[in-house]
């Protein structure tokens, strides 16, 4: 079973910085990546979702990513729109061991297995 906070393949960060790579559902463009962890049992990607939900942002645990592909700067998360869409709102002041939690019980059910 792979960890919330840790990416399945540890490759797709070394040497790379996600940031401004686009996410994809499983049904279409979420967003880009505006802030992205790379720390051991910590890591997870912060996008900014534009117009699409206006005004909000998406943490996004590591261990959603399903794949990482650094050609056409694309990191694809194998949860639709709507589920992103519903999950917790992010804020930067927010972050502590209760969030995370929140978002890991949020998460859980979407990480590829």
């Amino acid at each position: 079973m792979s960890d919330m906070w840790t990416y399945r393949d540890s490759t797709w960060t070394a040497d790379y910085d996600l940031v401004g790579y686009d996410v994809e559902a499983t049904d279409g463009s979420i967003g880009s990546i505006d802030e992205a962890t790379n720390e051991a049992a910590s890591s997870y990607l912060v996008v900014d979702t534009g117009f699409w939900i206006f005004g909000k942002k998406r943490l996004i645990p590591a261990g959603v990513v399903s794949t990482v592909d650094h050609d056409a700067k694309t990191v694809r998360v194998n949860m639709t729109k709507e589920q992103i869409k519903s999950a917790p709102d992010y804020e930067r002041n927010d972050w502590n061991d209760e969030s995370r939690t929140r978002y890991s019980d949020y998460y859980d059910t979407y990480r590829p297995r």
